[in-house]
């Protein structure tokens, strides 16, 4: 069953992530519909003669970034927004004039993105950058960075499926970096433990801050580069544009999203109760589904658990869990409640509960350096049902990167009631950090 669990979540993977936008095959100027932070610089300047890796990632890490909307994602796939070198193109298709104007794009903002993340792993506070799973992670960015670095301008078709190509192998190496960079926080917890270290691990704000932003740029990263992936693909499942979903179904997706989450509590807890969907279950609007799906799962995990946890063997039913999808038409959020009855959460867990370093699961970590699940991605059930620390916090930052909000009210001792909040017009700029 878990293959089969593992392969519809697939299906939602190619709806999921976030794109970019024009910008012209000629020139390196701003992006049509985007904001800039910071400097301008062209990314793709050769740096000094010789120039050392560390030199170049601290050069191009002070670079501006471009931030992007979901609405102008989707209009640069449908190829609406065509720089005039790209418009002008003569013995190119229109699809193959976006891709390669999109390439372009991509050749020059990933590197900047790139290093900045790889500077940051280099100045982690509290001993953190020494840990082996977080140097595992900062290879893969140097790795990436100098990979897009010394590949060519993709300016025609050929070059185009060279970088695409080059692409698709750093989608599929930063797969495992949720798990891996996890990992690296619970062997600092384990290293500090061991030496007796006074103070709160879950609140050590620094590492939560640094881990916020990154995550957060991760997000980004993944849309850009999963984006242009999912165009290049010539079986593009109907109402796609890439990872883009223009009838999102947020009823379709709690289903699936019900299904995985159900046959988890199962396996963990011999039982789980029922959900219940009520309201606009006829509602669709664009949006990335694999993201939908990310949030959806990991509300309803918590709130199964918690339902079996707290109630246990004290009731022959278990009380159901009910999940309401509200929309009005002048509504500017499409808003969906999940509400227990798994017990609430303590006062005092309240702002824990969306750090990176507090969990109330045991950590679910093996012997083995990857945690035996490294193969895996963002959005698979064939990880442990809790203690990762990281499943709240993921999902409000999925939630708020295309301007949207994630949060929970608890009455301890009854249950707890989830509100999730996504912008229908999509057209919010991405945060930058």
């Amino acid at each position: 069953m878990l293959a089969r669990v593992c392969s519809s979540q697939l299906q939602l993977l190619r709806s999921s992530a976030r794109p970019l936008l024009g910008r012209s095959l000629a020139a390196a100027r701003p992006l049509v519909g985007t904001s800039r932070s910071r400097s301008s610089s062209p990314a793709t300047a050769p740096g000094p003669e010789g120039e050392t890796l560390d030199q170049e990632l601290r050069r191009l890490a002070s670079y501006g970034q471009t931030s992007v909307s979901l609405k102008a994602t989707l209009d640069t796939g449908l190829g609406l927004l065509l720089a005039p070198a790209c418009t002008n193109s003569t013995g190119l298709t229109k699809r193959q004039r976006t891709l390669i104007q999109i390439a372009t794009f991509l050749k020059r903002e990933l590197p900047v993105r790139l290093a900045r993340r790889a500077v940051e792993l280099q100045q982690l506070p509290e001993g953190l950058h020494n840990m082996r799973s977080v140097k595992r992670v900062r290879e893969w960015y140097e790795h990436s960075f100098v990979d897009i670095r010394r590949s060519a301008m993709p300016v025609d078709v050929a070059t185009e499926q060279a970088f695409h190509d080059l692409l698709h192998t750093i989608y599929e190496r930063h797969a495992p970096t949720l798990v891996t960079m996890a990992r690296g926080v619970h062997e600092l917890r384990k290293e500090m433990l061991a030496t007796n270290e006074k103070g709160e691990f879950a609140d050590k704000r620094e590492i939560h801050t640094f881990l916020d932003k990154f995550y957060m740029s991760r997000i980004g990263i993944r849309i850009l580069i999963g984006q242009y992936l999912e165009l290049h693909r010539e079986d593009q499942l109907d109402g796609y544009v890439g990872l883009i979903n223009r009838h999102t179904s947020p009823a379709e997706v709690f289903r699936q999203a019900v299904e995985d989450a159900t046959y988890l509590c199962e396996r963990e807890h011999g039982d789980a109760p029922e959900v219940v969907l009520m309201g606009r279950t006829d509602l669709t609007f664009s949006y990335i589904p694999s993201h939908l799906y990310y949030i959806m799962f990991e509300l309803l995990k918590n709130s199964l658990r918690a339902t079996c946890e707290h109630h246990g063997s004290k009731r022959q039913t278990l009380p159901v869990v009910k999940v309401i999808i509200a929309d009005g038409e002048n509504n500017e959020d499409v808003v969906i409640k999940i509400s227990d009855e798994g017990g609430g959460i303590p006062r005092s867990h309240m702002q824990r509960i969306w750090s990176y370093l507090f969990t109330t699961a045991k950590p679910a970590f093996g012997g083995a350096e990857d945690g035996g699940f490294s193969s895996f991605g963002d959005h698979t059930t064939d990880t442990p049902l809790a203690g990762l620390g990281y499943g709240l916090p993921i999902s409000r930052s999925y939630a708020r990167y295309f301007g949207g909000d994630l949060n929970l009210m608890s009455m301890e001792g009854h249950g707890t009631d989830a509100f999730l909040h996504l912008p229908r017009l999509g057209n919010r700029d991405e945060p930058l950090h």
